[in-house]
């Protein structure tokens, strides 16, 4: 990894739980860039980075690209926690030649003006530009964050050799490598991405201390939609594309309904499969019984009123929807896919089932809304599973903590050569 080849035992051995004691005689500059801040985990994640850091000794700026108009933009919720990111407009979710070298362009000069000791690259299209354009820069530390892989689901077969390569590529110019979960770094070591010593995991931190007060917002969604109180009411939180696995939920969804009939299903989110799940709706015989709800930034109204929430993707990282509900205490169903485990044990703190099977999707859901007492009990022990093991705070703690190794070690390997 990087120009010294694999990391040495300072940094192999580092695990979240270790803080590296390292005194600075200033701020350290660090210049965190993401493609763009389209409503999700990633976006999240990198705002409260650049905004608690700088308490913790590392001055961040966030530098992030557009978002595209189905996508949902997280600039404001940025501008709530006090972060103003640099745009680079040519920075986004595209693939014409002249925007990447535009973009590349542009980070390679801002990482000249800034001078920062540390560059953090968060995205495909910000990790493969961002690490070129430091790397020409000679920023002395780059690295890379994976909020999950794009090995499964997503592109051909002959794409995702592409991808492996160009992820290889990229992570032997990296000074610092981070998984946000256990199950990432296993499939970025499946896959020989990475050495599973060479890999740092630190989970993602989120605002959950708005959800943990839910008992303040219950009864308002249901007032909203006009959801009398004895109805079944059951939701999912995310993008709208193929690989959240929604048509299996509508699918899933009209099993429910035939033993359920009162059920309501809420989808919040938005995307470019909308009009799609919308026709489904009209083909299922489901109108009337799901609402579409767009984006919502008060989450906090939402999760309380829901019986059961539902995640049916194909493949995920760490899924902050389902972080959002568990810290709300509800009980949740989910596919078995990427870091979906780490964060629930089946029967324990949730209900796993396979991805790309409505009869078990719409069991599961059954099962839930036919027993109060399970939906009680899951609840109850889905918020100390992720509150405070995602916080912010942990975040920003442990951040901070391998930045120090990743100093300490570079000063050592520098010190070596003079």
């Amino acid at each position: 990894m990087g120009q010294n080849g694999p990391l040495p035992s300072l940094l192999s051995s580092w695990t979240s739980h270790d803080k590296i004691p390292f005194q600075y005689n200033r701020m350290v500059k660090v210049v965190r860039v993401i493609t763009r801040l389209n409503i999700g985990g990633p976006a999240q994640h990198v705002v409260h980075l650049t905004a608690l850091l700088p308490l913790r000794g590392f001055d961040s700026t966030l530098v992030c690209g557009k978002v595209d108009s189905v996508e949902g933009d997280m600039s404001d919720y940025a501008l709530r926690y006090g972060v103003t990111p640099v745009v680079i407009p040519s920075l986004r979710n595209s693939n014409t030649i002249l925007e990447n070298l535009q973009a590349c362009v542009a980070l390679y000069r801002l990482f000249r003006r800034n001078q920062p000791e540390i560059v953090h690259l968060h995205l495909l299209k910000a990790r493969t530009l961002g690490c070129i354009a430091a790397r020409l820069a000679r920023v002395p530390l780059v690295v890379e964050t994976f909020h999950g892989t794009l090995f499964n689901g997503y592109y051909s077969s002959l794409g995702t050799r592409l991808l492996i390569i160009l992820e290889r590529w990229l992570v032997r110019r990296m000074q610092g490598i981070v998984a946000i979960s256990s199950s990432v770094r296993d499939e970025l070591v499946r896959w020989r991405v990475a050495r599973q010593e060479g890999i740092a995991v630190i989970p993602l931190g989120l605002d959950l201390d708005r959800f943990v007060r839910r008992d303040l917002s219950r009864g308002r969604l249901r007032a909203e939609l006009g959801i009398p109180q004895d109805a079944p009411l059951v939701g999912a939180v995310g993008r709208m594309v193929p690989v959240k696995g929604l048509h299996d939920l509508l699918e899933a969804a009209s099993r429910v309904i035939h033993q359920h009939p009162r059920t309501v299903l809420v989808l919040v989110g938005d995307g470019p499969q909308r009009p799609f799940l919308a026709r489904r709706v009209e083909a299922l015989g489901l109108t009337g019984h799901v609402r579409f709800l767009g984006w919502r930034t008060d989450l906090e109204r939402i999760y309380p009123d829901l019986d059961v929430v539902v995640l049916s993707s194909l493949h995920e990282g760490t899924p902050v929807s389902l972080i959002e509900a568990m810290a709300a205490g509800r009980p949740v169903v989910a596919t078995r896919v990427g870091g979906v485990p780490d964060l629930i044990r089946d029967r324990e703190t949730g209900l796993l089932v396979p991805p790309r099977d409505p009869a078990a999707l719409a069991a599961a859901i059954q099962e839930l809304l036919d027993d109060p007492g399970l939906r009680a009990r899951l609840g109850a022990a889905a918020q100390p599973a992720v509150y405070p093991r995602f916080t912010v705070a942990r975040l920003a703690e442990e951040t901070a903590a391998y930045y120090g190794a990743l100093i300490a070690l570079h000063v050592g390997n520098r010190e070596q050569k003079l």
